[in-house]
């Protein structure tokens, strides 16, 4: 008997979701590699693996395919929002993170909300590498500069642009991603307004690099982009794999809903994912 798994995605974001509420899974970096991977795995922008919690409905641990640990993800929140949604015939749960507890629920028009949490905004809780205003940082490269940035449980730099095509995101994105203004890396946002309510984004992952989508990214978005007066604190965030409705609550909590989607099941040598 191979290890079952789970292919789900939110608006194009993927991810491999692997059960081990009851017994163990272990994945070492190559084997998160090599799962990640589009040619010789399974192919993944993340691995979720679920594991029991004592505070929630599901601990949901968030691996890259670079082998390092996120400590957020909205859109994996979402998927395994749904399964618990169909284990327990509910319409509500609770996910945990290392990043904290993510209220789920089912909304009528088949979409799942999440509550994100409250956006984090001082420099040490992005984290920086120094005391700054985090709306304002020092940073520039070719096309782009003055981001904003916050922690939505995982750090944050938002740059606002007035054309998204004319930004190399692929050649820029791992550079800024390292630069030494982030201690832990960070994921770094590339958003156009084209309303008050309605923002364009396109995300570099830390540990992941361009994806489909990014809720997390979209959560930071909305909350930079409403601190720059650029927007209200309701919105459409449009990534290239499908759109996400964003609110920043007056509590400072971000809600986030939008679609989950199942693609396919399936088996795996358990082995390799430890070797």
């Amino acid at each position: 008997m191979g290890l079952p798994f789970r292919k789900m995605h939110g608006a194009g974001n993927d991810f491999v979701i692997l059960d081990a509420r009851a017994t163990p899974v272990p994945i070492t970096p190559d084997g998160a590699r090599w799962l990640a991977n589009r040619n010789l795995g399974v192919g993944a922008e993340q691995i979720i693996r679920l594991e029991p919690s004592a505070q929630a409905d599901v601990f949901m641990r968030i691996l890259n395919p670079d082998g390092s640990e996120a400590g957020a993800c909205g859109n994996a929140t979402r998927c395994v929002a749904r399964l618990v949604f169909e284990e327990t015939g509910r319409d509500h749960a609770v996910v945990q993170t290392i990043a904290g507890l993510l209220p789920a629920r089912a909304l009528p028009d088949g979409e799942i909300e999440v509550d994100m949490g409250p956006a984090r905004l001082d420099w040490a809780e992005v984290p920086l590498a120094r005391a700054m205003d985090t709306l304002h940082l020092p940073l520039a490269l070719g096309p782009v500069s003055d981001p904003a940035a916050c922690s939505m449980g995982n750090p944050h730099a938002t740059f606002f642009v007035a054309d998204l095509t004319a930004i190399p995101v692929a050649e820029i994105g791992p550079i800024l991603e390292r630069d030494a203004l982030f201690p832990d890396r960070a994921n770094i946002g590339f958003a156009q307004i084209l309303a008050p309510d309605d923002i364009r984004l396109v995300m570099w992952e830390r540990g992941a690099g361009m994806t489909m989508a990014c809720g997390s990214g979209a959560c930071a978005t909305i909350v930079n982009a409403a601190r720059r007066g650029l927007t209200g604190r309701r919105a459409r965030i449009r990534m290239p794999g499908g759109d996400l409705r964003l609110q920043w609550r007056d509590d400072g909590h971000v809600l986030m809903a939008g679609p989950t989607a199942l693609s396919f099941m399936g088996e795996l040598d358990a082995a390799r994912l430890a070797a």
